[in-house]
């Protein structure tokens, strides 16, 4: 009984650590190529990173142009449209 009542304990715990991450955290490494208190640009390979910021984001004091940083980003969508999907072989209304 003591067995089933601690796996159901790890069982329940796993899945409230698992509900509570929140959105996946990505990161991206390279030169600063310019900083504004808005945006850090970065060079990743030929590709140039622009990363919003803001008074939150946490950024050492000696951050400068030039400096290599790795930052920890994370995706969060800005607006959503919901587009209706014609339907095959309906003519469109004409107006």
């Amino acid at each position: 009984m003591k067995r089933l009542i601690l796996m159901l304990g790890a069982l329940l715990l796993t899945v409230t650590v698992a509900l509570a991450a929140g959105p996946k955290t990505y990161q991206v490494t390279g030169p600063v190529l310019s900083l504004t208190d808005d945006v850090i640009t970065v060079q990743k390979g030929t590709e140039k990173w622009e990363i919003a910021r803001d008074k939150d984001t946490k950024i050492p004091a000696d951050l400068k142009v030039g400096s290599k940083v790795t930052i920890q980003y994370q995706m969060k969508a800005v607006s959503i449209e919901s587009k209706e999907e014609s339907k095959k072989g309906a003519a469109p209304k004409k107006q």
